[in-house]
C-alpha cells in the first residue's frame, strides 16, 4: 500500500486499510536543500508538509484505534539534524526537530493508554539521500563521526525493530540517536 502522508485523506486511507495497526513507523521524507536566502516558499512547504505533516496525519490516523486497544507503539524517523542542524537545510532541520517535539507530547498523550511513542534519530546513512554527497563531504562526515562510517539502514532498522517490540515496553518519549557518535 502506498499513500501521499502530506495529505490527510491520503494517510487515513492508508490506515483505513491496513487495518488495526499494532505498529507504526513513519518513515517518509525529503529534502529540498538550499540556504535560507535563495529558499523558495514551495521548498519549505513541501519538506514541512511531508516529513513533519505527514507524522501528524498518519499518527492521527491510528491513535483513536490504538488507544482503545490500550495497545501500540509508534516510531517516529526524525534526523541527527534536527537535534543540531546543518547549514543549508533550515527546512529540513525545523521538520526533524518538529518531529522530536511532537513524538515528546505524543508519548505524554497516549501513554495512559498504554501506547508509546518514541523517536529513531539517524545520523548519515547510506542511502539514495546521501549518495549525492561529494567525496570531500563524505570524509568530512567520517572525520567527525567517531565510530569512522556511514552507518547502514539495517542500523536504523534495528533501533526500529527495538523500539516496536515489547523489549521497549517501558520506553517512550525518547529520541534514540543512530549516528556512530556523531551527535555527541
Amino acid at each position: 500500500m502506498q499513500a501521499d502522508v502530506a495529505s490527510a485523506e491520503e494517510a487515513a486511507r492508508l490506515v483505513e486499510e491496513a487495518g488495526d495497526v499494532d505498529v507504526l513507523v513513519n518513515n517518509a521524507g525529503l529534502t529540498r536543500d538550499g540556504l535560507i536566502a535563495r529558499m523558495s516558499d514551495e521548498d519549505w512547504r513541501v519538506v514541512l508538509d511531508t516529513n513533519l505533516g505527514g507524522v501528524f496525519h498518519t499518527c492521527r490516523a491510528v491513535a483513536r484505534g490504538m488507544m482503545r486497544r490500550k495497545s501500540g507503539s509508534i516510531v517516529n524517523l526524525t534526523s541527527v539534524v534536527g537535534v543540531h542542524g546543518n547549514a543549508g537545510q533550515t527546512n529540513y532541520a525545523a521538520s526533524k526537530a518538529g518531529i522530536i517535539g511532537f513524538t515528546k507530547a505524543l508519548a505524554r498523550e497516549l501513554a495512559s493508554r498504554k501506547v508509546r511513542a518514541n523517536a529513531v534519530a539517524p545520523g548519515y546513512i547510506t542511502t539514495a539521500l546521501t549518495d549525492v554527497l561529494t567525496e570531500q563531504q563524505q570524509q568530512a562526515i567520517l572525520r567527525n563521526t567517531p565510530l569512522e562510517r556511514l552507518g547502514t539502514p539495517e542500523d536504523v532498522a534495528a533501533a526500529v525493530r527495538f523500539l516496536s517490540s515489547d523489549s521497549a515496553s517501558f520506553v517512550t518519549g525518547e529520541v534514540l540517536l543512530v549516528d556512530g557518535g556523531l551527535g555527541m
